[in-house]
């Protein structure tokens, strides 16, 4: 079973005249970081309300954790961070979390042990006292976070959960990302920082005009078959004619040199006319680009299929 399933999920505003959603089809698994990427009016933010059950579908199904979205049991496993949260500013981080934490359905005693540790991992252990208002916004997103994990769920829905962070924050919230995942947590981010999400998502799911283009791993996404970049000492003038005569293409990009093989064995026999000749070999990485470069190709290709 997959926490998060979909079947032919659409969704239409305005009497049908508006299509948010088209025949979406999307399982994650569990224990990952999952992504949802898109531009904006792709349809992201209404996926993620019929998953929470603050809309329905006009057609189609959602499950979570086994069940319907109708379900009240399986929303009592789900915590969320929305994009632009907000807390009474009269109450200090103690008081929100606590509030929060019996709307969830948490006993006292439970909150009273488990609010000290969650401002403890969201760093904000020393201003428990202190009333919201005075934070900052990167403060405030920490709070959310600690808020989304009052009830210990199963799933967390986390809407740009580092927006107003600053990097070392955001260095935090990715080390507790990858702490929930380990502990089993299913976490479903929204982000339009695609270089954060490449660094915590295991998968991520890319949107277009309410319908899904494009899932799968971030390493398949990123990756570039058979090109890799060689590091060797000194010049590498003489790298050019010798990959002439394997019949290997050679590029220099931004001071790389990269080389486009056709298998692991034409690598190898690479690597081993290199050696003939006594060149020193410091490192030959597989190239990869950026899940930014990988996103933007997606939807230009999407575009261009289009017209």
């Amino acid at each position: 079973m997959n926490p998060i399933e979909t079947n032919d999920l659409t969704k239409y505003y305005s009497g049908g005249k508006v299509q948010a959603l088209e025949g979406v089809n999307l399982q994650v698994g569990g224990a990952q970081i999952f992504s949802l990427l898109g531009p904006n009016g792709a349809g992201k933010t209404t996926l993620m309300k019929i998953l929470l059950g603050v809309c329905f579908p006009t057609r189609g199904s959602a499950r979570i954790l086994g069940k319907e979205i109708s379900s009240h049991w399986s929303h009592s496993r789900v915590g969320y961070l929305a994009e632009n949260h907000r807390f009474p500013d009269f109450l200090n981080a103690w008081q929100v979390l606590y509030y929060y934490g019996k709307m969830s359905g948490v006993d006292s005693v439970t909150l009273k042990e488990r609010i000290p540790r969650l401002l403890d991992q969201v760093k904000l252990e020393n201003w428990e006292k202190e009333r919201i208002k005075k934070f900052s916004k990167g403060m405030l997103q920490r709070l959310g976070i600690a808020q989304a994990l009052i009830n210990d769920p199963d799933i967390l829905f986390l809407d740009e959960p580092t927006d107003g962070i600053d990097p070392i924050g955001r260095r935090e919230v990715r080390d507790l990302l990858l702490t929930l995942k380990n502990q089993g947590k299913t976490i479903f981010l929204n982000s339009h920082l695609l270089s954060e999400v490449e660094r915590v998502s295991d998968e991520v799911a890319i949107l277009k005009n309410g319908r899904l283009i494009q899932k799968g791993r971030v390493e398949e996404f990123i990756a570039v078959k058979d090109t890799y970049e060689i590091k060797i000492p000194g010049a590498a003038e003489d790298l050019f004619p010798f990959c002439q005569q394997l019949n290997i293409e050679l590029h220099q990009k931004n001071g790389k040199y990269l080389i486009e093989v056709d298998d692991a064995q034409h690598l190898n026999h690479f690597i081993d006319r290199l050696r003939e000749k006594d060149m020193i070999i410091q490192a030959i990485i597989p190239h990869k680009i950026t899940l930014e470069d990988f996103f933007i190709e997606v939807i230009e290709e999407k575009e261009g299929n289009s017209n």
